[in-house]
């Protein structure tokens, strides 16, 4: 029964081409009716026609993988393997130096109340009392250290 078998693979390489319209799937397409063949060896009966046997397996494992495929729903989309887990930390890292640097060249009073505020979480009321000053210059010490952040921190458009 084996030199049938070889005989065969190059219409079974044909017809799975056809089947599945690219090249590897269709050689694994090939492997995979030649192993089913021989794990049935016994149910083939000598005399009937081995080329449509060995076709009929191929038919059937191609709609199997089909209908496997189906309901995989595997997909550039929804691939876990195509996004990233974890982001590169380098640019965090540079962002993290120029904010530093940023923060160091910004006047004293403007770095304290954005620090309080932005940075640890203080309401405009405590740090207010904390500098020591009015509810309206924190607020207004607060904009303008955001929009010089922003300014040296954006790229230039």
């Amino acid at each position: 029964m084996s030199d049938d078998i070889i005989g065969h693979i190059p219409a079974l390489r044909a017809y799975a081409r056809a089947l599945c319209r690219s090249v590897p799937d269709a050689e694994d397409l090939v492997q995979e009716t030649l192993l089913r063949a021989i794990e049935n060896a016994h149910r083939y009966r000598p005399g009937t026609n081995m080329r449509a046997w060995l076709f009929t397996i191929m038919r059937n494992r191609f709609f199997t993988n089909c209908q496997k495929a189906a309901r995989e729903r595997t997909g550039a989309a929804d691939c876990a393997s195509a996004l990233p887990q974890v982001r590169p930390d380098q640019e965090w890292h540079i962002r993290a130096s120029e904010m530093r640097s940023a923060l160091i060249e910004m006047p004293r009073h403007y770095r304290e109340a954005i620090i309080l505020v932005g940075a640890l979480g203080e309401t405009y009321l405590d740090a207010a009392r904390i500098l020591d000053c009015d509810i309206g210059t924190i607020k207004s010490r607060v904009n303008r250290a955001r929009a010089m952040l922003r300014k040296t921190l954006e790229p230039a458009l």
